[in-house]
């Protein structure tokens, strides 16, 4: 027998002879990321004897005054044997009364952690605002700047992916190839062609948001698999898309645009609110019910740059004016109301003056006409604004976007209790440094069984968003969804699915081909758009961006009717390089055709880098569950790993769950015989092959 003692506050408290207490850990949960911290929790029933009387200050006496605050938790500690197990805090949970006199406390003993989805909760990736240090200024400028600037030292660029305008690229220039979108270049200023700059949207480097997680919640992952180091992690990048279309401004920063403007004729009311890209006049009283005539008036001597005008009455558009060059006199003002202006235009647009201008009869009998005007004076309209990272990455909770790349990458989480670090490594990784413990002379040889393992009888890995354009179409063709690894077994066994889905987007690529020659270009782009052609939000969208330069130029529109070549630019992947021998690693589960070089030569699929030494050995039929009752001694208890192999007679086994009674010292242990063993390839060398007949 094991002795337990619990302590409260220091003190150490009485205990029921048979109190008992039970542990289980499980091969699940360092793969579940919510329960990394999940420690020791246990109910316990506590004798009510003079000593815990004493500590619990007779909580059932209800007319004491001062008594024990049952609201508060109280600092507490385990001991095994006088060797220490657990520090947590106790709650009181009530006091059993027989014969009405005291019996036992209730109390819960609370490992000293929280598990990580507790500590996150339902926070959100916009909560961590931190990541306003990498606001950018979104302008054609700023967004020329991210797509040309180098992923393998930016945190912050823009891909070529277009949440609306379909790309193109057709150097034949005419009715055919001079055409928006069309991403030739093309010197010659009579070809105004290209992707426009709001057509994309800036995209963040992975580790900055785990960053941010570790400074917003003060813990601290090791740099195992969220390393600089790790190519595969490191490179990803995720598209800042929360809302379809356009960006739009949703900062807080607001510019005064309609200072200057005041005074009012008598009982009527004529103020302004400053917004970023309108101003808002708001008209009431009985001046309107005498106007003669009223007009809004925006002068500029920009007579080639175009802008639009959209004039709202209590937010529904009265008229709207697009591609307006020069001056605009909007006469369509009438009735009381909110009048609102919308400026909008690719360019910074200067107006020497924007003029409110009435005339009204002052009595309503023709014999006293007022004029009267309102101006802005010179007045600067900014089409550029702060793109607030906060504001604009897909608000996605914390845990799920945590546990998505667990899913994604197979990952393992557990608390070094030395340093509170979080080890994250592959399921790979997390074997290999496993130790060894022979414990045969610990089994209970009196029962024990030998089971059928794992009980899948199909597996299914897949991102949970194939619905942008091109992998739908990919569905539509060939009856798959794109970048998705599934096995049904011909033999149909019986059993359960085994499937992984992520929070994620993943898209299909186009590599353009020049619509002109039929020759490949070196552009290839994203269009993150439905079935329908339609602006879509989708789910987040992870990639890998490279970093085409000096191969073939493309055309960047800064207006409509002003573009510039592009030498360098982002280019979106799937797979961390463009070459398989510079790296074959890639984001789908299943071998697909790459879409920049058309092979399949990126074996290291998810699936395969991550996944397929566990599956295989799960659909090996050599593999069993063995369950086995085993005393091990406190060395083994308390320094064990779930990464360890148990050996038992000559034979190694992998642990999937220990469930110890700690007032016994007996354990009830489900194993695996060594498929995955520390360290060392799959046992048996027709399972390395096993993958490609189970595929």
């Amino acid at each position: 027998m094991q002795k337990i003692q619990l302590y409260i506050e220091g003190e150490r408290v009485d205990m029921f002879a048979d109190e008992s207490v039970t542990i289980t850990q499980s091969i699940k949960n360092v793969k579940d990321i919510g329960k990394v911290f999940t420690d020791f929790s246990k109910t316990f029933s506590l004798p009510a004897s003079k000593k815990n009387n004493k500590i619990f200050k007779h909580y059932y006496n209800f007319n004491i005054t001062g008594g024990f605050d049952a609201r508060t938790k109280k600092s507490s500690n385990i001991e095994l044997n006088n060797l220490p197990f657990r520090d947590g805090k106790i709650k009181l949970e009530g006091v059993d009364l027989k014969n009405n006199k005291p019996h036992a406390y209730r109390i819960t003993f609370f490992g000293s952690t929280v598990t990580l989805k507790d500590l996150l909760g339902e926070d959100t990736l916009p909560s961590l605002s931190s990541l306003t240090s990498f606001n950018e200024t979104y302008d054609a400028t700023s967004i020329k700047a991210g797509l040309e600037a180098d992923p393998s030292s930016a945190d912050m660029i823009v891909p070529l992916i277009t949440h609306t305008d379909r790309l193109i690229y057709n150097s034949s220039l005419g009715a055919t190839g001079d055409v928006n979108g069309n991403l030739y270049w093309h010197a010659s200023a009579d070809h105004q062609h290209g992707v426009l700059y709001s057509q994309l949207k800036y995209a963040i480097r992975l580790h900055k948001i785990i960053e941010a997680i570790e400074q917003k919640y003060l813990i601290s992952f090791s740099d195992d698999f969220f390393s600089s180091s790790n190519e595969p992690y490191y490179n990803l990048f995720m598209w800042l898309h929360r809302k379809k279309g356009e960006v739009e401004n949703l900062g807080d920063t607001n510019q005064t645009i309609m200072s200057g403007w005041g005074g009012s004729p008598d009982n009527d009311t004529l103020t302004q609110t400053n917004l970023k890209s309108s101003t808002t006049l708001q008209i009431y009283g009985v001046m309107l019910q005498y106007t003669v005539n009223t007009e809004l008036n925006l002068y500029t001597n920009n007579t080639t740059d175009p802008y639009s005008i959209s004039l709202q009455k209590n937010g529904i558009e009265v008229v709207s004016f697009t591609n307006v060059t020069g001056n605009l006199l909007i006469d369509q003002l009438q009735g009381q109301g909110d009048y609102t202006i919308y400026i909008e235009s690719n360019t910074n647009i200067d107006f020497t003056n924007i003029q409110w201008f009435f005339e009204y009869d002052r009595f309503d009998d023709g014999t006293q006409i007022v004029t009267k005007t309102y101006n802005t004076g010179v007045y600067s309209y900014l089409s550029e604004f702060t793109f607030d990272v906060t504001q604009q990455i897909p608000s996605i909770k914390i845990i799920d976007f945590i546990s998505g790349l667990f899913k994604t990458f197979n990952l393992t989480a557990y608390i070094d209790k030395n340093t509170d670090v979080i080890n994250v490594k592959t399921l790979n990784e997390f074997y290999e440094e496993g130790g060894s413990y022979d414990i045969s002379k610990y089994i209970d040889n009196s029962k024990s069984s030998v089971n059928i393992s794992l009980p899948y009888r199909e597996i299914n890995f897949q991102h949970g968003d194939t619905k942008t354009f091109l992998s739908a179409k990919h569905s539509q063709q060939f009856g798959k969804v794109w970048g998705k690894s599934e096995f049904t077994n011909d033999e149909k066994l019986d059993g359960e699915i085994y499937g992984i889905k992520t929070p994620f987007s993943q898209m299909k690529y186009e590599r353009l081909i020049d619509g002109n020659n039929n020759t490949q270009t070196a552009t290839q782009y994203g269009y993150f758009v439905d079935d329908n052609q339609e602006s879509y939000i989708g789910k987040p969208l992870l990639f890998y961006p490279v970093r085409q330069s000096g191969l073939n130029s493309i055309s960047f529109l800064n207006t409509p009717a002003n573009k510039v070549e592009v030498t360098s630019y982002n280019i979106p992947s799937n797979s961390v390089a463009l070459s398989s021998s510079t790296s074959s690693y890639n984001l789908n589960f299943y071998n697909e055709s790459n879409e920049y070089t058309g092979d399949s030569n990126f074996t290291n699929t998810l699936f395969e880098a991550y996944y397929s030494s566990y599956i295989t050995s799960v659909f090996n039929p050599s593999n069993r569950m063995s369950k086995i009752s085993a005393y091990l001694p406190l060395r083994i208890l308390l320094n064990y790993s779930l990464a360890d192999v148990f050996t038992i007679n000559g034979n190694n086994y992998s642990i999937n769950s220990i469930t110890t009674n700690l007032s016994t010292g007996k354990s009830e242990l489900q194993l695996f015989n060594s498929l995955i063993v520390a360290g060392s390839e799959i046992d048996n060398y027709e399972l390395q092959n096993e993958l490609q007949y189970l595929l």
